[in-house]
């Protein structure tokens, strides 16, 4: 994956937007992910879905509590994306308190399947969603790629992590050790 371009894909996404008033004040935008990506270097790790135990208990939190320090290490943002819609995706940041890291909607999964890391979860009812990957991109090119282990893996019901941790993408970033980064 390392060398290659992210897909030019556009993810629909909710902004709020106080001048629509009410109880519901967000209005619809498209996300180009190219061009929110162009320029900046930027973190982005996938999982399979908003409010499950590993997505929520873990991943997400701990890129959350490391977020400054990626930036001090020259990224310019963190984003979360997931094959979930975009209420689910504002629903589960507001749950899990996040202020820093961005939640990206790949609702009907068009991201994931270009980066061929859309999978099959019906065996735990999930339908098709997201493999665990994490990358690091520089202008749309991605310079370091994560996987977990056992994307082959047919109707396994485990859910790896750790290949995916920041700590991993930290390490890469600043050539330090991964323990020194914990």
């Amino acid at each position: 994956m390392q060398g290659r371009t992210i897909p030019d894909v556009t993810l629909k996404t909710r902004v709020r937007d106080e001048s629509l008033g009410g109880p519901n004040p967000f209005r619809w935008q498209d996300l180009k992910v190219r061009d929110e990506f162009a320029g900046k270097k930027v973190v982005v790790f996938s999982l399979p879905g908003a409010f499950t135990p590993t997505c929520s208990n873990e991943q997400c939190p701990n890129y959350e509590r490391l977020y400054e320090v990626f930036k001090s290490a020259g990224v310019d943002e963190v984003y979360c994306l997931s094959v979930n819609d975009a209420f689910v995706m504002y629903q589960w940041g507001k749950n899990l308190g996040l202020e820093k890291v961005k939640l990206l909607p790949d609702g009907s999964g068009d991201f994931t399947r270009r980066m061929g890391m859309l999978i099959n979860k019906d065996h735990v009812g999930f339908g098709m969603r997201s493999w665990r990957y994490a990358m690091i991109v520089d202008d749309n090119a991605i310079t370091h790629w994560f996987e977990e282990p056992g994307i082959n893996d047919t109707g396994a019901d485990s859910d790896p992590y750790g290949e995916t941790a920041p700590e991993k993408l930290l390490a890469a970033l600043t050539n330090e050790p991964v323990a020194e980064l914990a």
